[in-house]
């Protein structure tokens, strides 16, 4: 069978309708409770002339109508649209109008004055649905508009008064989830899912401990067995890791606890006060303050019920992760190596000596430029490639859906990301880095993750990004732009030499060093190289 996510969500809360789904600042939201609060929006949505394969952005921080929305759009079979609330108007709009977005779900009265800004610009748009009060901008920007075109503003809040029954059109598991990922450069591309290629990669088959679920009964028969475990989502839900989480939880039957915003504050106080058992974290830039934060309260507040910690999507350095078990010795640390273009690749780890790579496993393999399989022990450094499940493509964009998601001469279709690696003799494959961060100083390749990850071991080091500067001698030689750990004295050049030489060919250990006050990333949360090669070309002097 084919499954749709819907469908999915449906036997759960039927299953265990009871059992808590969703604490969100106090509120406990029962999965019964839930499913009739995402039926009555699934309603409201529908009598506006959202249905089946219509694109509906949502323009929202996390909150139970996020959650309703997105629950609500698959029940009519309707597509969601992540939007990143950091993104400027050019960004919204280029999505806006690139995902051909039929409806605009929004809050904040900052964002409602972003879409009144764009909304002559985004022609497809015929609906915004507004929760809470309507800005005075956004109405006159719907009075407004050119050529006679017309916005409808619905109010959220006429859902509460909109049926709560499930009388929806059949879902076959072929309708569409769209997750739109920033890149380090250039506009966002948007990922196509089908349900059931969500459902049987990035979500694990439905069960991310075991074998994958074969149909609605077995996940109805099994959510009953399995423990309601508390996941608190620290990222927010426009996040490619933080959509993967929430839906995986909702199979298992799981309780998610989400917040308004990252708050390392507000995460450890909930841990205690929920009984959260795992937190979601992205890499280094929420697990430094999380784990700084936990030092300061680890005698005055109850971690037991904290068994794991869950990192996706950035670099968690060995020296975080060290601090946290000392904090809570019995915590599992966890890695997940994925990417919006491929779902869950399984757990990244860390050897001896710094290296990142992944067990053997069915799930991806190394490629040369020709797609030709690199065979374990060579020493051949190749593209990984991701097998099994894989989206349709990006959406609107024929020429980047053919290079990344190629077909091999056997039928295979695979996901190439342009993540570099090579495969050990048992099979196991080591992670390198982007060759589109790749450095070339004297003819030697240095990958940017690799120097980055020994970096952020130092206990001065808050966060890191390595570029290349040029260099007379050799071409290129390795920068480093640093933010310095709160109350850390600025170590010198030879300091930081010394440390990398530890883990790295000497090569590979960067010649010139920048400090800054912060490291900028983009507003995907994603290192921004463009930014860190000018700060490191502008600060830096040949060595």
């Amino acid at each position: 069978m084919k499954f749709n996510l819907a469908d999915v969500f449906e036997t759960v809360a039927d299953s265990v309708p009871e059992r808590i789904a969703l604490s969100y600042q106090g509120r406990q939201i029962s999965y019964a409770e839930l499913d009739k609060l995402s039926n009555q929006v699934a309603h409201l949505l529908s009598g506006s002339g959202i249905g089946a394969f219509d694109n509906v952005a949502l323009f929202l921080k996390n909150s139970v109508e996020h959650v309703t929305s997105l629950l609500g759009l698959l029940k009519v079979r309707a597509v969601p649209v992540n939007i990143n609330y950091r993104y400027t108007n050019a960004e919204l709009q280029y999505i806006f109008d690139n995902s051909d977005s039929r409806a605009i779900i929004v809050e904040l009265p900052e964002h409602q004055r972003s879409v009144a800004a764009l909304l002559a610009e985004t022609p497809t748009v015929r609906t915004v649905f507004v929760i809470g009060d309507v800005v005075e901008e956004l109405t006159a920007a719907v009075a407004d508009l050119p050529d006679g075109r017309t916005v409808e503003i619905v109010s959220f809040a006429e859902a509460d008064s909109k049926p709560d029954n499930r009388d929806f059109e059949p879902r076959n598991g072929e309708e569409l989830y769209l997750l739109y990922t920033g890149g380090t450069t250039g506009y966002p591309k948007g990922v196509m899912w089908q349900h059931d290629d969500f459902f049987r990669k990035p979500l694990s088959g439905g069960n991310p401990y075991g074998d994958p679920r074969k149909d609605l009964e077995e996940i109805g028969t099994a959510v009953k067995d399995f423990p309601s475990i508390a996941f608190l989502l620290a990222a927010p839900l426009m996040h490619g890791a933080a959509s993967y989480s929430l839906f995986t939880f909702f199979t298992l039957g799981g309780r998610l606890v989400i917040q308004r915003d990252f708050d390392p504050e507000a995460i450890v106080t909930e841990v205690e006060k929920e009984k959260v058992n795992i937190v979601l974290i992205v890499g280094d830039a929420m697990g430094m303050p999380l784990v700084e934060e936990l030092e300061k309260r680890k005698d005055s507040v109850d971690l037991s019920s904290m068994f794991s910690i869950t990192s996706g999507g950035a670099i968690w350095s060995q020296h975080v992760r060290d601090r946290m078990l000392a904090v809570k010795p019995d915590l599992v640390l966890r890695d997940n190596f994925g990417a919006s273009e491929s779902g869950n690749d399984g757990e990244i780890m860390m050897d001896d000596n710094g290296n990142l790579k992944v067990p053997p496993t069915d799930r991806m393999m190394v490629v040369d430029e020709s797609l030709n399989k690199i065979e374990p022990g060579s020493g051949d450094v190749g593209y990984i490639a991701r097998i099994g499940n894989v989206p349709l493509g990006y959406y609107k964009d024929e020429e980047k859906t053919a290079k990344t998601f190629p077909t091999l001469p056997d039928g295979t279709r695979i996901s190439i990301l342009g993540d570099m690696g090579t495969v050990e003799a048992d099979g196991s494959i080591v992670f390198l880095g982007r060759g589109s961060q790749c450095i070339n100083t004297g003819g030697e390749k240095v990958y940017a993750e690799e120097v980055e990850a020994t970096l952020h071991a130092h206990p001065a080091v808050a966060d890191a990004l390595v570029v290349p500067v040029p260099d007379e001698k050799y071409g290129q030689r390795v920068a480093a732009v640093i933010s310095l750990a709160e109350g850390a004295e600025e170590p010198s050049l030879e300091e930081i030499q010394e440390h990398c030489r530890e883990t790295l060919a000497r090569y590979k250990v960067p010649r010139t060093v920048v400090f800054v006050d912060e490291v900028k990333r983009t507003p995907a949360g994603k290192a921004d190289y463009r930014w860190a090669k000018a700060a490191a070309a502008k600060e830096s002097a040949p060595v």
